[in-house]
């Protein structure tokens, strides 16, 4: 059973048709949509500030969402991946964003829709990233335009894939 724990009295909520892995750890003032998953030893720590996750977000393997107590809120978009072991801190993530294995999303930054932050990439404090690119590197910086093709063979293919994988676990909250 994964640790799911009030903090200052206020409880995780969950959407429907969530999958949540046992060694999961969800604190606090969380809220996810419908049809998201937070995958094995990933933390959705909502004890200094708000979280907000919205429908068919996956939050991978060892993921850290975070936020910064009287500062910055953390908001997920909808058909968003969190890949393996990434760090997302107090910035707002639109709609359709896949976060590479390993990237980080520092405090204040926005992350427009339609976009693809590669694995190891680096977005520093209060960057700001456009509607359809790839951002890549240390920091992350803009490499090209997303073409269609790209869009739906990252983002669009491993936001469906994952709520195909959570069914495979045949238990939801």
């Amino acid at each position: 059973m994964a640790l799911i724990k009030p903090v200052k009295g206020i409880s995780p909520v969950f959407g429907e048709n969530n999958f949540i892995a046992e060694n999961a750890t969800i604190v606090g003032d969380v809220v996810t949509g419908d049809d998201c998953s937070i995958w094995f030893n990933a933390v959705v720590r909502g004890d200094v500030n708000s979280i907000r996750v919205g429908n068919k977000v996956n939050i991978q393997d060892g993921a850290v969402i975070h936020c910064t107590y009287q500062k910055t809120k953390t908001i997920i978009g909808n058909n968003v991946s969190i890949g393996h072991n990434a760090i997302v801190h107090g910035c707002q993530i639109a709609d359709n964003v896949l976060v590479g294995m390993g990237a980080i999303v520092m405090d204040e930054a926005v992350v427009e829709s339609n976009v693809l932050i590669a694995a190891g990439a680096v977005v520093l404090e209060k960057a700001h990233l456009e509607s359809g690119h790839i951002y890549a590197g240390v920091p992350a910086k803009k490499i090209k335009a997303l073409t269609p093709e790209t869009f739906q063979h990252y983002i669009g293919r491993i936001a469906n894939n994952y709520v195909m994988y959570a069914s495979w676990f045949g238990e939801e909250i």
